[in-house]
């Protein structure tokens, strides 16, 4: 029996007729601990609807299954436990499907259809109304139609940075378990970069400085995704940390990075401005998470641009850190494997 149970990954146990635990496998002990045998299952799992399960099943001989939940100190165990009766031996084998991950998904899933459907209908909401208002009151009034058309191509603008960012998104995702195949200048790419940003940097009155050597830096990288992380970085340090007045990209070969355990190309964008405060900081990169949600409204932001970041650099085998401190300013840092 015990040979049994070790072969399946599931966890199982192997109780006798009177709810005493006879063996165990390697997965039940990661789920209840060690030294199971020779233990009642009501010391194990003080789990009402289990118990009864278990008691019903073993007196009537019939399969019996029920679903339950188990708060930890951290978060919430889903199981879906099935109880099968041994007639001939005289008890039951208790399986434990572990339904968490699973759950989490679909917690996920629901989690971001309400933020795509939230994010939308604020925009859309404010456009029909706009509508009806040039239909109706204002359809005479110049200044008003002039006023009002400016906020809805603000809008639409909006909705349409959403919808590509979640087009990108979905696009990083299908390929992240793909790693890139193509060899890149890291360095030219950010220049081009810096370059498409000029221009919104000397409206913010923030200026870009490039912190690097003369030669070419080469890696296999996906030349597109790698852009954007650079866009994307560049962007928010305009919007959030341009109140510094300078935005520093700076970037450095390692001979060794010890996580990625060999060499390494560093890319900093480090900006002066208010900094963010540590209570922040694992979050940055959740989809929809913003520190200041109204005010990253007014400059555009769709709370997407860390997260397309995260999953780039994933998909390229990399890191990617933020440090800030509050009133120090911001640092986002992207280490890429050059190998």
């Amino acid at each position: 029996m015990a040979d049994v149970l070790a072969a399946v990954p599931m966890a199982l146990i192997f109780v006798g007729r009177d709810q005493r635990v006879i063996a165990a496998n390697a997965g039940a002990r990661a789920l209840f601990g060690d030294a199971l045998e020779g233990r009642y299952c009501n010391a194990i799992l003080r789990h009402p609807d289990f118990l009864e399960t278990l008691e019903s099943s073993i007196r009537d001989g019939q399969v019996g299954s029920v679903r339950i939940s188990l708060s930890g100190a951290a978060s919430e165990t889903h199981l879906a436990v099935t109880v099968t009766p041994m007639i001939d031996e005289g008890g039951a084998m208790v399986a434990f499907d572990d339904q968490t991950a699973f759950k989490r998904a679909g917690a996920m899933r629901r989690d971001f259809v309400a933020n795509v459907s939230h994010e939308l209908r604020t925009p859309l909401t404010a456009l029909i109304g706009f509508i009806e208002t040039l239909r109706g009151a204002a359809r005479d009034d110049r200044a008003a139609r002039e006023r009002f058309l400016t906020i809805m191509e603000r809008e639409s603008g909006r909705m349409i940075r959403l919808v590509n960012d979640l087009l990108s998104l979905s696009r990083v995702e299908a390929e992240e378990r793909r790693r890139p195949a193509t060899e890149v200048d890291v360095l030219g790419l950010l220049r081009g970069a810096m370059n498409t940003h000029r221009d919104a940097a000397e409206a913010a009155g923030v200026a870009l400085r490039l912190d690097a050597g003369p030669d070419p830096m080469r890696l296999k990288a996906d030349p597109d995704q790698i852009t954007q992380v650079f866009h994307n970085l560049i962007e928010n340090g305009l919007k959030y940390g341009g109140a510094g007045g300078e935005l520093v990209l700076r970037v450095t070969r390692l001979e060794r990075e010890p996580v990625l355990r060999g060499p390494a190309v560093q890319i900093e964008v480090i900006d002066k401005g208010e900094g963010i405060d540590p209570l922040h900081l694992p979050r940055l990169t959740e989809r929809f998470y913003r520190v200041d949600t109204h005010r990253s409204r007014e400059k555009g932001g769709t709370g997407l641009g860390l997260a397309i970041v995260k999953h780039i650099v994933n998909r390229h085998r990399g890191r990617f850190r933020i440090e800030s401190e509050l009133g120090k300013g911001s640092n986002f840092i992207v280490i890429l494997p050059d190998s």
